[in-house]
Formats: C-alpha cells, sequence, structure tokens
C-alpha cells in the first residue's frame, strides 16, 4: 500500500521530465534536423507564382500565322524561371536556375491549319463558285461537281456558298482552319460540352 502511494507522489514529477525532455527535443538541433528532413518539398517549375518564371513567345510560321509547333491546337512555350529559384525542371530534376535554363513548357491554345488560305476560298467562290471551284478547293468534290453540273444551283447554290465561306461557316473537309492574316477576322466557335457552366435562368 506503501509503494503504491509513492509511485502516485512521483508520478506528476516524472510527467514533468518526461514534457521538459520532449520541448528541449524539438527545440534543439535534433527537432531542427526532423523538421528539415520532413519539410516541404521542392515545388515544380509550371506551379512556380507569376512573376517568379518568364516565358518566350513561340515562334510564329510567317506562312500560317500560328506557333511553328501547333499540334491538336496546342503550342508550347519555353519557361524560364527566375534566378536563384529552385524547382523541380520538366525532367523531374530539382535545379538551381539562373535565369538562362527552361524549366517547364507552358501549353497556349492555337489554331491547326493544313494549307486552305481563306482569301483563296473566297476568291474561287465569288468568281468561279458556278463551276463548283470553291467546293473542290475546300475538298468537297462531290458538291463541286453537282455545282458543275448544275451551274450553281442556277446561281443561288453559288451565292449560298459565297455567304457561307465568307462567314467561315463552311470550312475545309478535314476540320482544319483556314490560314488567315494575322490581322483578318477570324470567327472563334464556342460550343457547349457536359462541363459547361450553365447559369440558371430565372423567369419573372
Amino acid at each position: 500500500m506503501a509503494a503504491l502511494e509513492a509511485a502516485a507522489a512521483a508520478a506528476p514529477g516524472l510527467l514533468g521530465v518526461l514534457w521538459l525532455l520532449s520541448v528541449t527535443v524539438s527545440a534543439g538541433p535534433w527537432g531542427a534536423a526532423a523538421a528539415a528532413a520532413g519539410g516541404d518539398e521542392t515545388v515544380k517549375c509550371e506551379d512556380l507564382r507569376v512573376g517568379q518564371y518568364f516565358c518566350k513567345d513561340p515562334e510564329i510560321n510567317e506562312a500560317t500565322q500560328e506557333p511553328v509547333n501547333c499540334t491538336n491546337y496546342t503550342a508550347h512555350a519555353s519557361c524560364y524561371p527566375a534566378p536563384n529559384i529552385t524547382c523541380k525542371d520538366f525532367s523531374g530534376n530539382e535545379t538551381h536556375f539562373t535565369g538562362h535554363e527552361i524549366g517547364f513548357f507552358k501549353a497556349i491554345p492555337c489554331r491547326n491549319v493544313n494549307g486552305y488560305s481563306y482569301r483563296v476560298a473566297v476568291a474561287l467562290s465569288l468568281f468561279l463558285g458556278w463551276l463548283g471551284a470553291d467546293r473542290f478547293y475546300l475538298g468537297y468534290p462531290a458538291l463541286g461537281l453537282l455545282k458543275f453540273c448544275t451551274v450553281g444551283f442556277c446561281g443561288i447554290g453559288s451565292l449560298i456558298d459565297f455567304i457561307l465561306i465568307s462567314m467561315q461557316i463552311v470550312g475545309p473537309s478535314d476540320g482544319t482552319s483556314y490560314i488567315i492574316d494575322y490581322y483578318g477576322t477570324r470567327l472563334t466557335r464556342l460550343s457547349i460540352t457536359n462541363e459547361t457552366f450553365r447559369k440558371t435562368q430565372k423567369y419573372p
């Protein structure tokens, strides 16, 4: 009985010693080393904040007015982390940058083109549309032959095609975009998908 009372009396003092020891270890060099070992990992270069990197403009093809490396409506621009920034580059290697090394490639949207000129298509539709030249040029040989045999559907089909091609509603048959001058008007098509945000309509 006396032994139990002695152990109960010594318990608060033992707990105090253990608490003091834990605080000393966490604040000491061992605790700092453990915190450093379990700290945050080096971020990826593409996760850097604005101002910690700069991206060069992509090289533009003068013939198509689109980035040279445009593939599947996406091109990539080289991005350089600022000097004295450490991050993981596109290869996954942790690098201390000086401002001259490529850290990652930023995806930018572009238009797929395949050699079809908007100006040529409109000119053919205006002057030779009644022969179906515009449809032949855009890759619709069946419609072109039909327009040729019917003299542009007696002129009505030629007029309709001229309007549709001028408004860029009718484009190349392979689904690519027209080659349009840099300052030319380009039609941007907006589509609704399952990921499109739909605002709830309120009716009075």
